[in-house]
């Protein structure tokens, strides 16, 4: 389970799911569209499978104020968040 805490934090979060999504082949709102076999090998260590075949970080986002997190859900890859993972 990947956590991230605070305004840095969740910033480097944000960034570092974009990245990996793009890795395997996820697009914004955990839907696999990749192109090759491979990016679906060890999608576990990362991502939860949900239903209708997509995607979801095993994360949890923390914050004592709500703008960064307000900030991570507007973002390119908000969607890709359950809600229930953001505590603040």
């Amino acid at each position: 389970v990947h956590l991230q805490t605070g305004q840095c934090g969740n910033q480097i979060g944000a960034a570092f799911w974009q990245t990996i999504s793009g890795e395997h082949g996820l697009d914004s709102n955990g839907v696999y569209s990749g192109t090759s076999e491979l990016q679906l090998e060890r999608m576990n260590v990362y991502f939860n499978e949900a239903s209708g075949n997509k995607y979801v970080p095993r994360a949890v986002l923390v914050d004592l104020e709500p703008g960064t997190m307000d900030a991570v859900r507007a973002g390119p890859f908000g969607q890709l968040f359950r809600p229930d993972n953001f505590v603040f």
